[in-house]
């Protein structure tokens, strides 16, 4: 099935430079750090001679408590890629170095990367209104949906190569495996991505629940999708499973795309979502893994905590790190100490695709109903 899957997902995307990918994700990365710096000497910060602690950066650039830990990212980001000095002990930063190279233009970037020409205005418009985001003078849904239209989350998290490829493998998933007239929950399904082509491939019997946490999410989708009798929406807090009525053992298929990084605790996440599946039925996991510069300065300001909530990954090993993604190999650890069995992880970690740092994991229960 793993090749099978793999190779749905290269026909997909089959008219992508894909040997082209890992340095134009090289160079998206060296844009975000250029932004990064920007903002810290739009401040005026690290002058030539002059040293600063962590804390008097955040102080400085006057971050919300909520949004501090992305700043912080952004620090041992810049030091890590020899763009700003620390002293032996870590607590005084100096040297902020100018971009090595002249930047590649966003525009063109996104373009290497299959990205729509709204999701480079976006990452635009976000840098051009950093200080005031972090702030939160301004809120990134704003910036994101500014016009109230979805398109440049659509190229986010669907119109793009690496999207392309794992949506079209997590669709063979679901026509090699699944059984006939499926029950199919989908949680935090945002704006449709994975929704909309696995509804349009499937054509048969199939009972879609598609959920998310926001009203707007599922108003946007009721307008998209009502039209499909097999579609039924609701409100589902990842953190709050009780917040929609789903029987024990009555998925055939649980999705997850791009939404498990919000977990307080993952582990107790993927504990309930494999209490949803029938035996032998699957956890579908799309999810970004490790380190991925360009959102560090645009959509995790998404991720941010509300002031009267749990950050994300406070309750599991993320706990004091101020990340929010699990690395490949957490994710497969993750599976396992939670009762579920990895049976796919796509793309291969030696294909070009694996630079853009997103993954497709597939998961069956190792004994159902098991407790950690």
């Amino acid at each position: 099935m793993i090749e099978r899957c793999h190779q749905a997902g290269l026909t997909a995307v089959g008219r992508a430079d894909l040997s082209a990918l890992p340095e134009a994700m090289r160079a998206l990365d060296e844009a975000a750090l250029d932004t990064m710096a920007a903002v810290l000497r739009r401040a005026g910060l690290f002058r030539p001679g002059v040293s600063h602690r962590a804390d008097q950066v955040l102080d400085r650039l006057r971050v919300a408590d909520r949004h501090r830990w992305i700043v912080r990212g952004w620090v041992r980001a810049l030091v890590r890629h020899g763009r700003l000095q620390a002293s032996a002990d870590g607590a005084a930063l100096r040297d902020l170095s100018p971009a090595p190279t002249a930047p590649v233009p966003l525009p063109e970037l996104c373009a290497r990367l299959g990205y729509p020409p709204e999701v480079a205005t976006f990452f635009t418009s976000a840098a051009a209104r950093l200080p005031e985001l972090l702030r939160d003078e301004v809120t990134l849904q704003s910036v994101l949906f500014g016009t109230d239209s979805t398109e440049t989350a659509d190229g986010v998290y669907r119109e793009n190569v690496i999207n392309g490829y794992l949506n079209a493998a997590l669709v063979e998933v679901l026509r090699t495996a699944l059984p006939a007239a499926p029950r199919v929950l989908e949680l935090g399904a945002g704006v449709g991505a994975t929704a909309v082509p696995v509804l349009t491939s499937i054509t048969g019997p199939l009972e879609y629940l598609f959920t998310d946490v926001s009203r707007y999410f599922l108003d946007t989708a009721g307008e998209l999708l009502s039209a499909d009798g097999r579609v039924r929406f609701g409100e589902l807090d990842i953190n709050e499973p009780a917040s929609h009525t789903v029987d024990a053992g009555s998925c055939d298929a649980v999705i997850a795309a791009n939404v498990l990084h919000n977990a307080i605790d993952v582990n107790a996440v993927l504990t309930t979502a494999r209490s949803w599946l029938r035996p032998g039925g699957l956890l579908l996991i799309v999810e970004s893994c490790g380190e991925l510069l360009q959102a560090a300065v645009s959509m995790q300001l998404l991720m941010s905590p509300a002031p009267d909530r749990p950050a994300a990954g406070s309750r599991d090993l993320r706990a004091g790190e101020d990340r929010i993604f699990l690395t490949r190999d957490e994710w497969i650890t993750a599976l396992r100490d939670n009762g579920l069995s990895p049976v796919l992880v796509l793309p291969h970690p030696d294909h070009p695709l694996s630079a853009l740092g997103q993954l497709l994991l597939v998961a069956t229960p190792t004994t159902p109903g098991a407790t950690r």
